[in-house]
């Protein structure tokens, strides 16, 4: 853009403007400087006019450096997927519960682990839940703890019994979910009793008969292990009694 020079004609158009500036600010340095030292006055007043500018600029700056901080402090933090996964979180990684427990310092025996390793169930479509649990029962009645009561430790040792699909079908429930062990076999059995065995039992119960070479008390053993077999029959004890009568021979 072109100016008016003093005369009122414009002003060569000057190319190099940034220098232009700078040669201009620096006569107006070298002016003042000369002013000063012919007038200390003037150099007193100049000094105090800076000196209170260079204040005021320092309070303004103090000032937008604090609102800046406020600013920054109000505003979420920004989070990466890269801090996502770096992230550690207190969460619980045992599905079952560690009971409650008189006893301070519970240790099991090392054959007491080995015996329940000895029966794994690794949740196959040949497998027995039912007999899983009777045995694992079993094994961990053996040993006795002062101020343990047998459910606990059958709830803290069952996870040794599991293996394979099992044991991973355990780990899949959230940490600290399962807390009684009358909780944990029921979602044992559901998982791994399907209904259809359920339907076939009872099929099975329903069409007991006694053997021709069996005697009473063997065609009684038949009966029970049919009932052993399908816990969740659902049949009444009058129901199971005529059953077994009427499977007798005449």
């Amino acid at each position: 853009m072109q100016g008016k020079t003093p005369a009122g004609g414009l002003a060569p158009l000057d190319l190099e403007i940034e220098a232009t500036c700078r040669r201009n600010n620096a006569k107006r340095r070298r002016k003042a400087l000369q002013e000063s030292t012919a007038n200390p006055s003037a150099e007193r007043n100049l000094s105090s006019e800076s000196s209170s500018s260079f204040l005021a600029n320092l309070r303004l700056s103090e000032v937008a450096a604090s609102e800046a901080h406020i600013m920054a402090d109000e505003q979420p933090q920004r989070v990466t997927l890269e801090d996502y996964s770096n992230f550690i979180v207190t969460q619980f990684f045992i599905s079952i519960a560690r009971p409650e427990v008189q006893a301070h310092n519970i240790s099991y025996p090392h054959y007491l682990i080995q015996l329940i390793q000895g029966n794994l169930f690794h949740g196959l479509p040949n497998e027995d839940p039912y007999a899983h649990l009777a045995t694992y029962i079993e094994i961990c009645n053996t040993v006795k703890i002062a101020g343990v009561p047998q459910d606990a430790i059958r709830l803290s040792l069952f996870s040794f019994s599991l293996a394979g699909e099992a044991k991973r079908w355990l780990h899949s429930f959230k940490g600290n979910n399962l807390k009684t062990w009358e909780k944990v076999v029921e979602k044992f059995l559901k998982k791994y009793f399907r209904k259809s065995k359920t339907t076939k039992g009872k099929v099975e119960i329903s069409s007991f008969h006694q053997f021709p070479d069996e005697s009473l008390s063997e065609a009684l053993e038949q009966f029970r292990g049919l009932l052993r077999k399908t816990p969740t029959h659902g049949f009444t004890e009058p129901i199971q009694l005529n059953i077994f009568i009427d499977g007798l021979r005449p």
